[in-house]
């Protein structure tokens, strides 16, 4: 299926490591406020926690059916579509955790920490602050203060910053690079200086400030909601490695199998630059920004390590046919199958897979998000800590077993 992949189509690769945020509100409750009545968790930031690619549960270049957990209507969050085009917020993301706790995602696929994609024809990216426009649409830190006026907001979850970073581009140039050099003489991503610049000192001290002042945003709309701190959690969530090292990798670098079969098409010295300087230099930015932020009302919930062992083209994982898993329903194809979404390109082009859900966490990702953040929330009175695997197999809500250290 990824035969005739070419540099011109690859050039479509844009995934935006974005958090999309999908909104289950129930019909307001006026009696309920800061304090009052049934507990909420609001999730806010791009698509890594908005729910992007959280259809698919694993990997295969078989028919779509065998890994279609949630079906056309994945990203619907009203009764007829998606209230914001493209936000992505599937029923499989992280803010509905359950328990007596209503979940409400606000994030949005491609988000950054302020509104982008106001102008025509641009879609619209509502960012962590108080965007309104005469059409109606509003910024995720409005939405928040709004809705927590009326709700018991208990806990905010704020994921944010990958596309401050511009992560979608990085991963295209990667994949660009990898396709059209040759093994003899490999023309690398990571020492392209529009790309390398983009994880500099000076530019993590400056997305820093941009997701403390995001975080500060959150705390006035709480205020503003009629919140004191000690009413409710500002939760600051990292992000998870999506590919291994490359000694971890389950295709060689030479060939193409490592695209054309596994969909992580990298030269080794990128994928491990991007484990060792990427994916730090965007999870520093938010555990420096919490305590640069000043609040006393926040935890870190680290999510760095949480795929471990489940990541894409990982050598303890595969392809659903790789691995003689018949569909995702099958005994044994949570700890057998990928949590994180193939790198996709001619295979979107007449659907149903897309090109945003590339490299987000899948189904199986998603639901571990869930229980970490479930784990997190510790029945209200909210932790943080590293969140990783504990064992295989499924907990009584159908997510990995995960635990919090």
């Amino acid at each position: 299926m990824w035969g005739d992949i070419s540099p011109r189509s690859v050039r479509g690769v844009t995934c935006a490591l974005a958090f999309a945020g999908a909104c289950a509100v129930p019909a307001v409750a006026h009696a309920d406020g800061p304090g009052v009545g049934t507990p909420n968790v609001v999730t806010l930031g791009d698509s890594a926690i908005s729910g992007e690619a959280g259809r698919w549960a694993g990997n295969t270049n078989d028919a779509s059916s065998k890994i279609d957990a949630l079906g056309s209507t994945a990203y619907w969050d009203t009764p007829s579509g998606e209230a914001i085009r493209n936000c992505h917020r599937s029923r499989s993301a992280q803010a509905f955790i359950g328990g007596g706790v209503t979940g409400v995602n606000f994030a949005c696929s491609g988000a950054q920490t302020s509104t982008v994609g106001t102008g025509s024809g641009q879609d619209f990216k509502p960012g962590v602050d108080f965007y309104s426009d005469a059409s109606g649409r509003k910024g995720q830190a409005l939405l928040l203060q709004e809705y927590a006026a009326t709700h018991n907001v208990t806990a905010v979850v704020v994921m944010i910053s990958a596309n401050n970073y511009g992560f979608a581009d990085v991963v295209t140039r990667c994949v660009e690079n990898w396709l059209t050099s040759p093994s003899w003489w490999k023309n690398y991503c990571s020492d392209d200086s529009d790309i390398a610049n983009r994880f500099t000192a000076a530019r993590q001290a400056t997305e820093t400030a941009n997701v403390r002042d995001a975080l500060l945003r959150v705390a006035q709309a709480m205020r503003a909601a009629g919140y004191s701190t000690s009413q409710y959690t500002i939760v600051g969530q990292t992000y998870w490695d999506p590919i291994p090292r490359s000694d971890r990798a389950r295709y060689p670098e030479t060939g193409f199998t490592r695209q054309t079969i596994g969909g992580c098409g990298a030269w080794n010295r990128d994928v491990n630059w991007a484990n060792d300087v990427v994916v730090p230099a965007m999870n520093n930015t938010m555990r420096n920004a919490l305590p640069a932020s000043g609040l006393p009302n926040t935890r870190l919930l680290d999510l760095q390590q949480a795929f471990d062992g489940r990541r894409l083209c990982e050598n303890t994982v595969g392809l659903l046919e790789e691995r003689g898993i018949a569909n995702w329903r099958s005994a044994g194809a949570v700890d057998n199958s990928e949590w994180v979404n193939q790198i996709r390109t001619v295979t979107t082009l007449v659907g149903p897979y897309q090109l945003q859900e590339s490299i987000h966490a899948n189904y199986w990702g998603q639901l571990a998000m869930r229980n970490c953040l479930r784990l997190a929330y510790n029945g209200g009175a909210v932790r943080g800590g590293t969140c990783v695997r504990v064992a295989n197999g499924l907990n009584a809500q159908g997510e990995p077993n995960m635990g919090l250290q």
